[in-house]
């Protein structure tokens, strides 16, 4: 499975999925979010969820089992590895906004905050 991620992500990435979070995980969020959402043209709707769920994965009071389902959120989100490829405009992007959706609705109020 790693050798297979690294062929998709690039040998330098040092990212691993493996039912864990990770520290790893936290910064490969941290240093790929921001470009891989100024690739979402318009769906503004799409860019606040993902920006409420960057803010919720930032806040240290979160517990570590909620934190880690918005981050694999995230990693879905920003990982070239997806059901439906980022590359067809609108098309590539179902995939990750149902996945986003998922999380927002499981974490329904909690959420809210982080959209201010």
């Amino acid at each position: 499975m790693r050798e297979n991620l690294n062929e998709i992500v690039g040998a330098d990435t040092s990212v691993y999925i493996n039912g864990k979070i990770s520290e790893k995980e936290i910064k490969y969020v941290e240093q790929n979010f921001w470009s891989k959402l100024a690739s979402v043209k318009g769906k503004s709707g799409f860019k606040r969820d993902l920006l409420a769920l960057y803010k919720y994965m930032k806040d240290p009071k979160i517990p570590l089992i909620k934190k880690a389902i918005v981050v694999f959120a995230l990693l879905y989100f920003i990982l070239p590895l997806d059901s439906i490829p980022d590359i067809s405009p609108i098309v590539g992007f179902l995939d990750d906004i149902g996945i986003v959706a998922m999380v927002i609705k499981y974490l329904s109020k909690e959420i809210e905050p982080y959209y201010e």
